[in-house]
């Protein structure tokens, strides 16, 4: 699989890898953490029961974000406290892989995470097979987000999907990539 010339892929490849073999004691170049995947979702939440137009905005603008059309995410079930049905529009997600992948998350750690307010680093919580969740506040801290498309400010989760064996394996990876993370 030929990747473009990525920055970040190719320190990945060089300097990362190699380095990440060494320190974690693996034989096989193929046992080294990799990032396989980041998964960007967004929830319309109450809104979208007034004002169905919503998520268009929101497909619109985390399109945007991430270079790639997002997909409207429905709903599975109907929940009559919430007055949603089954089939409405709920939200959107896009899923990056190979060289968007990268070039979102160097985006991610080196302009938009830095330009948060009061930033203390980002939290180390991993889901015990080795992916990283990051909920994100308020999605106007990436360059691509225009202040005037919309009156409401929406956060997102960002799923980074790593091929480690352990939280462990995938912290020292993300450490590697220069992910802020929090100081214990």
């Amino acid at each position: 699989m030929a990747m473009g010339k990525n920055r970040l892929y190719e320190e990945y490849v060089t300097k990362i890898r190699p380095s990440l073999q060494k320190e974690l004691d693996l034989k096989n170049v193929m046992e080294v953490p990799r990032i396989n995947k980041i998964v960007l979702n967004v929830g319309a939440g109450k809104e979208m029961i007034s004002d169905s137009k919503i998520i268009k905005v929101i497909s619109d603008i985390l399109g945007r974000i991430s270079g790639q059309k997002a997909i409207t995410t429905k709903a599975r079930k109907s929940i009559a406290g919430f007055k949603i049905r089954e089939g409405m529009p709920l939200g959107s997600k896009v899923t990056l892989r190979g060289q968007k992948m990268y070039e979102f998350l160097d985006r991610l750690i080196n302009i938009a995470l830095p330009t948060v307010r009061d930033f203390q680093g980002v939290p180390t919580g991993f889901d015990g097979r080795g992916n990283y969740n990051l909920g994100i506040k308020e999605w106007i801290i990436f360059p691509e987000v225009d202040y005037d498309v919309t009156d409401k400010v929406y956060g997102m989760n960002v799923t980074i999907g790593i091929t480690a064996k352990s939280d462990e394996h995938a912290y020292k990876l993300l450490k590697k990539f220069d992910m802020p993370f929090r100081q214990a």
